[in-house]
């Protein structure tokens, strides 16, 4: 593969796509391929759609000079990113762990655009396609570039970082999530920990929370480091101005002043979130007032910390995903918050492999140390566990329930695996 003449037409290109249905006219198509899919078959659609240039792997049935043959496509995508990467000599912030990722990114995104032109991953985009795609997107007027990673087994987030080449690292957590790819928690951290082996490979530097053990352990070694936490020793020390589980309030300490920030996050499990942010954003040079700004500024969406009010009712909607560690503080966060009959309704939590029943028990023992209006089941993972409390196969079955109750001035938490869907029970 010329990588040099795939980077001169990416060059001239409007956008990179991987999928017909969003190409448009001078956009360079990769046709991959997956369990269900081959993009080598709608070459041709791509390039009557008006494509600059389809990368193909395979012997499409047709010959045009706008077809890019190499030996896989997918390579060809990373590689592509990677000879993109290396012509910034800009600050690469990588971000990955159990929990918090997209927060703690839309939150560092949302601190450093205050001051740089800064890029940083759309969404949840944040695989082995998603995060070349990301790269590829990012423009020569940039000054920083946040990156998020996801994985769910062991040598992933190294795999990323071969072309990704982050300076700076952020793992938010090692909690018990994906542990059926990962081989249980210890696994977790070894795979989440690929980071900062990178970091430490390549003398860059990372963020880390002083009030976690386990971190401050893998981040030994690493010659730059910040911490943040609720340690008055940590660079960045703040704590929640109140523990009522309502939006979170952080007071930020500096040697001769406080800031209290008011966020639109539920729960002061995010907690850490804010103060990585605030870290970064003061490494970078940022004031304190602009920190607070563009912090209070952020509003959660995508079923991630959000309180809604819906027909007379208040819904805590973090149902973007879950596993045992976020479920455990989701479900404390809401039972610590003030007033009102509270409905509970979680849905089940995927890939835990052979500890997803005792997951799942252990969760429910969680549940019976609270007084709830009504605690509702969803999702064939706590079928049986619980004879006491309404369970259903769905989240739509769910929320036919839910409609006929017909209740007003509850208060109601959802939260569940993706897959589960549990703002359906909303719709």
């Amino acid at each position: 593969m010329n990588i040099q003449e795939l980077y001169r037409i990416y060059l001239q290109c409007a956008s990179v796509q991987t999928d017909t249905r969003k190409l448009a006219k001078d956009d360079l198509f990769f046709a991959l391929k997956g369990p269900s899919f081959n993009g080598n078959a709608f070459a041709a659609k791509a390039l009557e759609l008006g494509a600059i240039c389809c990368v193909v792997d395979e012997d499409c049935g047709f010959e045009d000079d706008r077809l890019f043959k190499v030996d896989d496509v997918l390579k060809a995508l990373q590689s592509l990113a990677k000879f993109h990467r290396e012509k910034f000599s800009i600050p690469f912030i990588a971000i990955t762990g159990s929990n918090g990722k997209t927060t703690t990114k839309e939150l560092v995104h949302a601190v450093l655009s205050a001051k740089y032109k800064t890029y940083t991953t759309e969404g949840n985009l944040n695989n082995h396609i998603g995060i070349p795609l990301t790269i590829l997107k990012i423009k020569s007027d940039a000054e920083m570039a946040v990156i998020e990673m996801g994985a769910n087994h062991q040598r992933e987030i190294a795999g990323y970082c071969e072309y990704t080449l982050p300076t700076h690292g952020i793992i938010t957590n090692c909690g018990k999530a994906h542990l059926e790819g990962f081989g249980g928690e210890e696994g977790v951290r070894k795979g989440k920990g690929e980071l900062f082996d990178f970091i430490r490979a390549h003398d860059g530097m990372v963020f880390v929370n002083a009030d976690d053990f386990h971190l401050m352990h893998m981040s030994n070694g690493i010659a730059n480091i910040s911490t943040y936490g609720s340690n008055e020793g940590a660079n960045c020390s703040g704590w929640s101005a109140g523990d009522n589980g309502e939006m979170l309030q952080v007071i930020i300490h500096e040697t001769d002043n406080e800031t209290e920030i008011a966020t639109r996050l539920v729960g002061d499990y995010n907690l850490p979130n804010v103060l990585v942010a605030a870290a970064i954003g003061k490494h970078f040079g940022i004031a304190m007032a602009t920190i607070k700004q563009a912090i209070e500024g952020y509003e959660p969406s995508n079923s991630r910390s959000q309180m809604l009010e819906k027909d007379g009712n208040q819904i805590v909607l973090d149902a973007y995903n879950a596993n045992p560690s976020s479920m455990k503080l989701a479900i404390e966060n809401f039972a610590r918050m003030q007033g009102g009959k509270k409905i509970l309704m979680i849905g089940g939590m995927m890939e835990l492999g052979g500890e997803s029943e005792r997951e799942h028990k252990q969760i429910i023992e969680l549940i019976r140390e609270f007084s709830w209006h009504h605690v509702v089941l969803v999702g064939p993972q706590f079928e049986g566990l619980a004879a006491d409390m309404l369970h259903f196969q769905d989240a739509e079955s769910a929320g036919k329930w839910y409609r006929n109750q017909a209740f007003s001035g509850v208060r109601m938490l959802l939260k569940g695996s993706r897959s589960m869907k549990m703002e359906k029970v909303l719709e």
